[in-house]
């Protein structure tokens, strides 16, 4: 067995574990300094909103030697508007895209002859494509529209299928990766393009995915969790974390490796610039996602199980009773050491059980030597 696949079986049997609930405060600080920076960003910069939401012109050309620099001048002087330039290819000698936003059918026909004119091409060999600013408007409603309705359908499926303290956590988990993914995007200044929306909404459903996987273990250990004395709700909520840590990880990584192939591959060093809306979105979101749900999901239903005055009672029946082991000289039942099925129904003053290897009832000794008497 790997080592990676024998640490995934040690945190699965509760053997090893990091106390992600018992630290969470460190977390929750770190996720708000980054979610600030994130909406300072924002405020100040703004997003780069692509043509397809704020309308103008798209020019394609065919290969020249012009730099995207140059070009850009080219652009903006022809237009007097602001214009984006990507090379499509490599080599000395490429094809251009320029978008200019801003600008209507008149304009986009003198800004073409003029571009063909600066870049000693063709103007039959210059084409545009004009996007309407309404058009625009309408793809920008009917993502945000899409957007409220995923929210809207997962926190009452999760408020359903577990309880509203694991839907709202979900939920804060979504917003937070949402806000992240997109205060990036305003500080890199990488365009905003109905690419980047369809990247969002799909980092949302892997996000979900991994919280919803700690959430079952979590849900199916903490069963009868007030007939036992041995664990707190935060005992058992940072069990199923480690239980499910290397998974998540997997998950993540074998999904982060294709779309950072896109993104620093693919947009980096091939200069497919068009790929940057949309694995720029993946690859930050599936990074925010997977630290939410580890860092922010559970501990924070951890937070609200506690305060309810069932789960406030157990913890002090569980402290004390952690206090009178140590105080007897016995070893107290560490959190990092949890069953895979640590609830029993046995009664609290009945002997423990000898737990064997794996975490399984110890067999009595059944020798096989005869009772003393004749021998048969």
């Amino acid at each position: 067995m790997s080592k990676l696949g024998n640490l995934g079986a040690r945190l699965h049997r509760g053997e090893v574990g990091y106390d992600f609930v018992g630290n969470r405060k460190i977390w929750y600080g770190l996720s708000i300094l980054i979610t600030i920076t994130a909406i300072v960003g924002l405020a100040v910069r703004g997003l780069n909103m692509g043509i397809e939401f704020q309308g103008g012109a798209v020019f394609n050309t065919p290969k020249t030697s012009v730099s995207v620099s140059q070009a850009q001048e080219y652009a903006e002087k022809a237009s007097g508007h602001d214009a984006i330039v990507q090379k499509l290819g490599s080599g000395d000698e490429a094809p251009l895209r320029i978008q200019v936003a801003g600008i209507d059918t008149n304009q986009a026909d003198k800004v073409s002859a003029q571009l063909a004119k600066d870049l000693g091409v063709a103007e039959k060999d210059v084409t545009g494509e004009l996007v309407g600013p309404s058009w625009g408007e309408q793809i920008a409603n009917k993502a945000w529209q899409g957007l409220g309705i995923f929210l809207v359908l997962v926190v009452i499926y999760l408020a359903i299928a577990f309880e509203w303290r694991m839907a709202l956590a979900a939920f804060v988990a979504l917003i937070h990766d949402i806000t992240i993914t997109v205060g990036i995007y305003a500080l890199v200044g990488f365009e905003v393009t109905p690419g980047t929306v369809i990247g969002l909404l799909t980092i949302l459903g892997y996000s979900l995915y991994d919280t919803v996987v700690v959430f079952d273990s979590l849900k199916e250990q903490t069963k009868d969790i007030t007939k036992q004395t041995r664990w707190t709700y935060s005992d058992i909520a940072n069990r199923s974390i480690n239980s499910t840590l290397v998974r998540s990880v997997n998950t993540t990584v074998v999904a982060l490796l294709p779309v950072g192939g896109l993104l620093f591959i693919g947009g980096g060093f091939l200069g497919a610039g068009m790929l940057n809306d949309i694995s720029l979105s993946l690859f930050v979101g599936l990074a925010a996602g997977a630290y939410s749900s580890i860092f922010i999901a559970t501990p924070l239903v951890a937070d609200l199980k506690e305060r309810e005055p069932q789960m406030k009672a157990l913890k002090k029946r569980v402290l004390a009773k952690r206090a009178q082991a140590a105080a007897e000289g016995e070893s107290p039942d560490a959190p990092a050491t949890a069953t895979d099925e640590p609830f029993d129904d046995e009664p609290e003053d009945a002997a423990p059980a000898v737990v064997g290897p794996r975490n399984q009832p110890a067999s009595r000794n059944r020798g096989r030597g005869r009772p003393s008497g004749k021998r048969r």
